[in-house]
């Protein structure tokens, strides 16, 4: 095992011959920081002041305190009972060897020693007490990511964690001793547990699978499931090992997308949330990875390797900045790495690009490894795989969007008006909305909802809609009710995009002088969404040719929004519009009809 070289194992010697002491130093000093005691009492007032050494040579025979006592008395207390202790000694009966190890000693060297002997058994004890200490850490990371429980030939339980008692909702004392038939949903089949343990027992191989399990209030949960046997050296199998991860919230989201898609074809308000079914949410195993204290990769599983595009070679011995996205700030990482070199596990979502230069999302968790000093010296993540969620996520609004624009269509279709103009509105909306101050979240609600401005003239008469020339006094009453028949065929939805799209169909014809209708608002109570889909509307509205009336060159509509400004339209967005005209101009032209 490679260590972090900045880091010296110590070793305390204690003899009360210097001799002794002082050959013992020059044996392992080229490889050890070497404490010396003259005495047990000397090192026993070294380890109380703090001293921790990763081992101790000790003799047996001095006076005052022998060592015998020494090793006793460590043993009995709490922080010093661990300290590999080895008796270098002189006394050679094989009485006084199985005493020294009654006491808790890992080993009984006797007088005179070989030298390369005692260094390759320090080196041995050594090794193991930093493997143990890596071994409980690699266990408790486990247990913080993931759902363990353990099970013996008979598929009793055996072991628990703290995890698998809270997703469950049974005690430890509950569940050990049961089988798993306890947290067994009736909804899974019979087939998918024969097939895990003819896998797992008569084929002692690993088996992978989603099972759906019911708690102890009766409740259902998910998890992603992978079930070991552990075997002896005969190939005899001892105990299965099962590593789980909850994916009840993914599930939950598939069945909930999966109503929504199929209410929405039995009737059209439902369209508007139609979706594609909801399919796998989370990748059949754990991305693993393990880096040294400075980032550098020094292990990927199977898993990274499938999910990254990139070999295990082409990724030791480099940072994960190779997999990092540009759309993930810096900040996140700035974060991450101080949350982890304080020695605290780090979790959250990440947006990662592949060696194609694809984007894929992993739910992370990474934590710190520490030796038995508490010096760091590597860090393990482990990741889940979120990729398809958040691709699905993006098809659903991209649904969504374009069933908005077919709903706006339909309305524009009535008063014989191109698909076009909806998209030039949604564009110049989404713009004035980033100018005037908006997040991009609200931009981006405001692009998605503005093309529903005029879905009220469904409910216009085309003698109306569709008259060439001015309408006269009643005629304009009624096509002055569309804005408040769109405010009302979408006020009734929950979605924020329809809640912005209502907003919008109802005050798009509002005016900051309060002169508008349906209303008569005016100022800042116009709601912003009106008042920047006014102004979209009217510009491209007069620069468009329509049944009864020819285009306006663009002169002229700069001319009238001078004119309007304080009017009409906000001032501030009327003055923001002319700062970026060229913009405006620029999506124009690009959706021209």
């Amino acid at each position: 095992m490679i260590r972090d070289t900045s880091y010296r194992t110590t070793v305390l010697v204690v003899d009360d011959m210097s001799i002794n002491v002082q050959m013992l130093t020059l044996l392992l000093e080229d490889t050890y920081e070497v404490l010396q005691a003259y005495s047990a009492a000397e090192a026993w007032e070294l380890l109380s002041q703090g001293a921790r050494p990763d081992l101790i040579l000790l003799d047996v025979e001095m006076p005052q305190m022998s060592g015998y006592e020494l090793c006793a008395k460590l043993k009995d207390q709490k922080t010093l009972c661990t300290i590999p202790i080895v008796f270098v000694t002189a006394k050679t009966d094989t009485e006084d060897e199985a005493y020294g190890l009654s006491l808790g000693a890992v080993d009984y060297i006797t007088k005179p020693y070989q030298p390369d002997i005692v260094k390759i058994r320090v080196h041995n004890y050594i090794e193991r007490e930093h493997n143990k200490a890596l071994l409980t850490q690699y266990k408790n990371i486990v247990d913080q990511s993931a759902i363990v429980s353990k099970s013996d030939p008979n598929g009793l339980i055996t072991y628990v964690n703290e995890t698998f008692c809270e997703i469950s909702g049974y005690t430890p004392q509950e569940l050990i001793g049961n089988s798993h038939r306890i947290v067994r949903h009736p909804d899974t089949p019979a087939s998918v547990f024969t097939h895990m343990w003819e896998m797992i027992k008569i084929h002692k191989d690993t088996w992978h699978g989603v099972l759906k399990n019911r708690k102890k209030d009766g409740s259902a949960y998910w998890v992603k499931s992978i079930i070991a046997p552990i075997l002896d050296l005969r190939g005899e199998v001892i105990e299965f090992i099962a590593m789980r991860t909850d994916i009840t919230e993914q599930e939950l989201v598939k069945e909930y997308f999966q109503y929504e898609h199929d209410q929405s074809n039995q009737k059209f308000k439902e369209a508007l949330r139609l979706a594609k079914s909801y399919e796998e949410a989370i990748s059949q195993s754990n991305v693993l990875s393990r880096t040294d204290v400075r980032g550098r990769i020094s292990y990927v599983n199977d898993t990274f390797e499938r999910i990254s595009g990139y070999t295990s070679q082409e990724v030791i011995g480099k940072s994960h900045k190779l997999v990092r996205h540009e759309d993930t700030p810096s900040e996140v990482f700035k974060v991450m790495w101080d949350t982890i070199k304080a020695g605290n596990t780090w979790k959250g979502i990440l947006k990662n690009k592949a060696k194609d230069g694809s984007p894929y999302w992993v739910d992370t968790t990474i934590a710190p490894i520490s030796d038995d000093k508490g010096e760091i010296k590597e860090f393990l993540a482990i990741r889940h795989d979120l990729t398809e969620l958040f691709l699905l996520h993006e098809e659903i609004e991209s649904t969504q969007r374009e069933i908005v624009y077919k709903m706006g269509e339909i309305g524009e279709s009535r008063s014989q008006e191109t698909g076009n103009h909806v998209k030039r509105v949604a564009e110049y909306s989404k713009l004035l909305a980033k100018l005037s101050g908006l997040s991009d979240e609200q931009a981006q609600i405001l692009f998605t909802a503005s093309p529903m401005h005029d879905i009220g003239k469904v409910g216009i008469p085309d003698a109306v809609l569709k008259k060439e020339g001015p309408l006269d006094a009643s005629e304009w009453v009624i096509m002055k009710n569309h804005a408040q028949i769109g405010h009302d065929i979408l006020k009734g939805s929950t979605r924020a995009v329809l809640q912005a799209a209502a907003i919008v169909a109802g005050e798009h014809h509002e005016k900051w002088d309060g002169s508008g209708y349906p209303k008569g608002l005016c100022g800042d109570a116009i709601h912003i969404y009106g008042r920047i889909t006014a102004m979209a509307d009217v510009f491209d509205a007069l620069g468009s040719e329509r049944c009864y009336k020819k285009a306006w060159p663009l002169e002229k509509i700069l001319d009238l929004f001078q004119a309007e400004r304080e009017r009409h339209f906000d001032p501030t967005l009327v003055d923001l519009f002319f700062e970026n005209l060229d913009s405006f101009i620029a999506i124009r032209d690009r959706y021209q009809d």
